[in-house]
């Protein structure tokens, strides 16, 4: 069984350590990593699955950005520990985060990922949106929390400046 809590300052060390762990490298090269930089992670979408002895097994993080000038959230980085991959934890982690974004008011989020993995979850690819180079547009993938929340909305995506 694990327990899902909002992501605190006292876990920063262990979910970077996770990243650390679950990603190449040169994870901070990559371009979404330019749209988080200097600006604050939306806390309330930041989560944690820890197990019954409290040992860190899952994360995932949001971030605020700006579509064409509209507001969207950022989803990403999501991790898994290597011992507790195939046991359905992102899966968790990307629906309950989901379900708390629309219940903030949240009307679109984006991902640059795997249209099948995500796909599942409602994910697919946004036409005319813009992630800075070398993203992939094929991998540029968003859901509507409200209905029609991405229509008409195209452009870069920019930093969502405090």
């Amino acid at each position: 069984m694990y327990q899902l809590e909002e992501e605190t300052e006292a876990d920063e060390w262990e979910v970077e350590a996770l990243y650390d762990l679950c990603f190449a490298p040169g994870r901070e090269a990559l371009s979404s990593y330019r749209l988080r930089e200097g600006v604050p992670k939306v806390k309330d979408l930041c989560l944690v699955a820890r197990d019954g002895e409290g040992t860190l097994a899952a994360a995932i993080r949001y971030w605020p950005v700006r579509v064409g000038g509209q507001p969207a959230l950022l989803l990403g980085p999501v991790a898994v520990h290597p011992t507790r991959q195939g046991e359905g934890l992102a899966a968790m982690l990307i629906r309950e985060s989901l379900i708390l974004a629309r219940g903030l008011g949240w009307e679109r989020v984006m991902l640059v990922g795997d249209a099948p993995y995500y796909g599942r979850f409602g994910f697919a690819r946004l036409e005319g949106v813009e992630m800075p180079p070398p993203t992939n547009p094929d991998r540029v993938l968003g859901l509507a929390l409200r209905p029609g929340a991405w229509d008409g909305v195209a452009g870069r995506v920019e930093k969502a400046l405090p």
